[in-house]
């Protein structure tokens, strides 16, 4: 019999190499959370607890993934975002930090207007429509995403949380071939926005099981999928409407002069909490 005080230490004595040692202790929580119910006391009152045989197997093999540097969002087949538990699996991006501010941002700018049509464009597990569609209790929202496997999750993931999204398959990069009249109040993207060459810079968590798709851009054309999207935008986001983007936070500038070359009006360039150009908004005029 081992006890759960040990067993932490040896995940942190495992992991010390991989992960920094504040991200090493969000591991810890969210594997004793998921498999126990733990709360941050928990870990006090219940660190002398000892632990069977079979679970000391499971933490083991857990342990085994994490070393190989397998994101343990996708070990655990869940993340939380928005204090939401959102369904996860590889092949579908794990919702990031920034990606709440984001979300934190535009729900705070909107509270008075409830009855939003909005589109979530590029929208993976779902995370943000699903947010939107949690808080915003009067508006209708529709979701596009390329992937048949994010498509999947994502509507599952609105079943958890018990809330109705139009989920829809279409690659924002050939919108011209659609001839639909939907018309929005709010359109936001995250958008594939790493480049190619910043690769070298990123984790092997990241690089070896997150899906390219949903990360990364060709270095020639860093602003593909925001030109798309500005141009989907002029003819579906209703005059006086908003467009938000998640962004690359070398391309702060760049941006902003699309949306202003694009003809939109108040935008806006946002500093995330840790102060980099993160977000951004325009109003279509």
């Amino acid at each position: 019999m081992v006890s759960i005080d040990k067993v932490i230490k040896s995940f942190k004595l495992a992991l010390k190499e991989i992960y920094p040692v504040h991200e090493i202790s969000a591991i810890i929580e969210l594997v004793f959370e998921h498999f126990y119910g733990f709360s941050k006391t928990d870990f006090i009152l219940k660190a002398e607890k000892e632990l069977s045989d079979s679970e000391v197997s499971i933490l083991n093999e857990v342990l085994y993934r994490l070393k190989k540097h397998e994101p343990v969002q996708y070990i655990l087949g869940e993340s939380y975002f928005y204090n939401l538990k959102f369904f996860v699996k590889p092949g579908v991006l794990i919702p990031r930090q920034e990606t709440e501010e984001l979300v934190d941002w535009i729900l705070k700018e909107n509270t008075e207007n409830q009855q939003l049509r909005i589109l979530d464009i590029g929208t993976g597990s779902g995370c943000i429509a699903i947010v939107f569609a949690a808080n915003f209790k009067n508006a209708e929202i529709t979701a596009f995403d390329i992937s048949d496997l994010a498509l999947e999750i994502a509507s599952q993931n609105a079943e958890l949380n018990h809330v109705k999204v139009n989920f829809e398959k279409f690659d924002i990069l050939k919108h011209s071939e659609n001839l639909d009249n939907k018309q929005f109040e709010l359109i936001v993207s995250n958008p594939p926005y790493i480049l190619e060459k910043e690769k070298i810079l990123m984790q092997k968590n990241v690089l070896d099981f997150e899906p390219e798709l949903a990360l990364f851009v060709d270095d020639r054309n860093p602003f593909l999928f925001y030109q798309a999207i500005v141009d989907y935008s002029m003819n579906h986001l209703k005059s006086g409407g908003k467009l938000y983007f998640e962004i690359n936070e070398a391309f702060g500038k760049e941006v902003e002069d699309l949306l202003i070359k694009s003809g939109f009006g108040h935008v806006y360039l946002k500093k995330d909490i840790n102060d980099k150009d993160r977000m951004i908004s325009g109003i279509k005029q």
